[in-house]
């Protein structure tokens, strides 16, 4: 069984059809995930979502 898996693992390559559908992302999200300005922005606004759910816990 392990090698029938090996076999199937070494035909499937990235986005090639197999995927069913999976989205692939585009040249601005591809951006944005290497821009370390807008992961530092999303950082904030999470942590402060974080902050406010804690705050409502403990009144």
């Amino acid at each position: 069984m392990a090698k029938d898996y090996i076999d199937v693992q070494k035909n499937i390559t990235p986005y090639d059809g197999k995927t069913f559908g999976t989205m692939i992302p585009g040249p601005f999200q591809r951006f944005l995930r290497k821009c370390l300005i807008w992961q530092f922005i999303r950082f904030i606004v999470i942590n402060l979502k974080m902050l406010r759910v804690v705050a409502k816990s403990h009144h």
